[in-house]
């Protein structure tokens, strides 16, 4: 059953976005992406739910919790994304669609950046377009699970 609803989940230093190496992540803070995430979901007609978390299990158990109550979910795990097989069996867990997401581009980083272990379970990877990541991840997230009303 469709729900209309879609977690974004947001790993550590995320937090600090808008301060932090901007040159790379830009100056928009978390909660100005927050903004523009949920204005794009209302547009969509879904509802979006946002959680931060700095630390491995709080985005675990977030994961767990969201099984029954969200369509899909939207992850940027941030360094999490190349070293936690945890988080990766997470996703396995819930049986629910989920897209990585990061701002920069990945693959034009350092090395350790090239690979995820997020990403042989997610539906998709949206990288590279700063904020816009995000906007981009909820279209793909909803065309997915068949619920894009443009």
């Amino acid at each position: 059953m469709l729900k209309g609803r879609i977690l974004v989940l947001q790993g550590p230093n995320l937090n600090l976005l808008g301060a932090r190496e901007t040159d790379v992540y830009g100056d928009l803070t978390l909660e100005g992406i927050h903004e523009l995430v949920h204005a794009h979901a209302a547009r969509r007609h879904v509802a979006v739910e946002t959680f931060q978390s700095n630390h491995e299990g709080a985005l675990i158990d977030r994961l767990h919790a969201a099984r029954d109550d969200v369509d899909g979910v939207l992850f940027n795990a941030g360094a999490y994304t190349h070293s936690s097989l945890a988080l990766r069996d997470a996703i396995t867990a819930v049986s629910l669609p989920v897209v990585e997401i990061h701002l920069s581009n990945v693959h034009a980083r350092e090395a350790f950046r090239h690979h995820s272990l997020l990403t042989p379970v997610c539906i998709g990877v949206v990288a590279g377009f700063g904020w816009r990541s995000y906007l981009l991840g909820i279209d793909a997230l909803l065309g997915h699970t068949g619920q894009l009303n443009e």
